[in-house]
């Protein structure tokens, strides 16, 4: 089983970088592959050049994709599942999250393929799991969890994964008070990525 785990926050004094240690804990236990693109750690470059997008906006297919992106798709193409972990900033991503879908999801690849393109294989499993200042109650009242998800899974997942959910970590701003229950949370992780793969 091979795991890319793309994660996004600058800080490992971070809550959301303590959530990564235990989740590359947890999957570790059952010998999976364990790959993590830290896109801060990498210096993932999130804009896109002018020669990208005149690639991607005219779909000139033609144009040659950058290495750092190129080298993603790799990665994606050996894994069996992906998790995206990253923290809620203004109900969304990080924008360096933002940018890696931006660039590495390139026409051609991701959408919008001809006879001459490499589509983008279908990835069994997908895992959002996101960290969050407000309680879950909060995000679901107001609708936010709802846009995140609807964003998240349905559109930058969308038809690329066969099976997909999001785990919204929410109530950080008291983290005391829930970070057992995240953790118990994560320890589920293992047993979701089997029983998809077992559908």
């Amino acid at each position: 089983m091979n795991i890319l785990i793309v994660y996004s926050h600058p800080s490992k004094k971070s809550y959301t970088f303590q959530v990564l240690e235990r989740l590359k804990s947890i999957l570790g236990k059952q010998n999976w592959n364990i790959e993590v693109s830290d896109l801060y750690q990498m210096n993932f470059q999130s804009d896109m050049s002018e020669e990208e997008y005149e690639r991607e906006g005219f779909a000139k297919t033609d144009l040659p994709i950058s290495k750092d992106v190129l080298a993603e798709q790799e990665k994606i193409e050996k894994a069996d599942s992906i998790i995206f972990l990253y923290p809620v900033w203004w109900s969304d991503c990080p924008a360096k999250l933002k940018g890696w879908f931006d660039r590495v999801y390139s026409v051609g690849y991701a959408y919008g393929q001809n006879e001459t393109s490499k589509e983008m294989k279908t990835i069994p499993v997908g895992l959002a799991i996101c960290t969050a200042g407000h309680p879950n109650e909060f995000l679901e009242e107001i609708e936010m969890a709802q846009s995140m998800q609807t964003i998240m899974l349905e559109d930058r997942l969308g038809k690329r994964f066969e099976n997909k959910e999001m785990i919204i970590l929410g109530g950080t701003l008291e983290l005391e008070k829930v970070m057992e229950k995240h953790f118990s949370q994560l320890d589920t992780v293992v047993e979701k990525i089997k029983n998809y793969l077992l559908k």
